[in-house]
């Protein structure tokens, strides 16, 4: 059974997401400090955290950040996937989260299908990295390491590159609308236009033919080239 920590000092907010939870068939607990938060997660393992930033005990990002720290084999897992869930709607504010680690970041008021969708699209991510490597044709991406080669040669890409090709390899030969890609990446990698110019880019690293675009639907990377 799926476990969700919700992390969230306003009892509207922490019922609202309490019953996206639900909905989905998934069990969650609820903490309103980051004190009794950090206790629970010391205790319990959980596949998804819920974060709020605005705490009555500090900062969802120190907690974040002592998340992150956790070593390997103890509770907390390192790993767990975070999504930060807040008022904060500045540039600045997802950015600093993004970098001490979140996977995602939704800002209130939330949408239920939005959360519920990008925690979907976290969990989906998690059980890809336990799997290992990703193998399509001559191209190997390394969920783990964030190591990509065609051709046994290496690309560098960059992070919100690396999020748009996992998803794309993770559904082919399914075609995702830009709207399914940002759900899938944890709204990483900016809006719809952004989509347009990271698959771009990784045309030009990649080679024009690995990802098809699907008029009126969007992109995919097709199990036969010649498709």
């Amino acid at each position: 059974m799926t476990r969700v920590l919700i992390i969230d000092d306003d009892p509207t907010t922490s019922t609202t997401l309490a019953a996206v939870v639900q909905r989905q068939g998934w069990e969650h607990h609820t903490c309103a400090d980051l004190a009794s938060a950090w206790k629970v997660l010391r205790s319990t393992p959980f596949d998804c955290v819920l974060l709020d930033l605005g705490l009555p005990d500090g900062d969802g990002t120190d907690l974040l950040q002592k998340l992150r720290r956790s070593a390997a084999g103890e509770l907390p897992d390192a790993k767990t996937p975070v999504l930060v869930i807040s008022a904060r709607s500045q540039l600045r504010s997802r950015l600093t989260a993004l970098d001490l680690g979140a996977d995602g970041y939704v800002i209130k008021p939330v949408h239920l299908e939005e959360v519920a969708a990008v925690v979907r699209a976290l969990l989906r991510r998690r059980t890809t990295l336990s799997a290992g490597q990703i193998l399509h044709k001559d191209v190997v991406l390394d969920p783990n390491s964030r190591f990509v080669q065609r051709g046994g040669q290496a690309i560098e890409l960059t992070e919100q590159e690396f999020a748009v090709l996992l998803a794309l390899l993770e559904d082919r030969p399914r075609a995702l609308s830009r709207a399914e890609i940002l759900e899938r990446t944890g709204n990483r990698v900016g809006d719809g236009g952004a989509v347009e110019v990271h698959v771009h880019h990784l045309r030009k690293k990649l080679g024009d033919e690995l990802i098809q675009t699907v008029r009126g639907v969007g992109y995919r990377i097709p199990t036969d080239s010649a498709s």
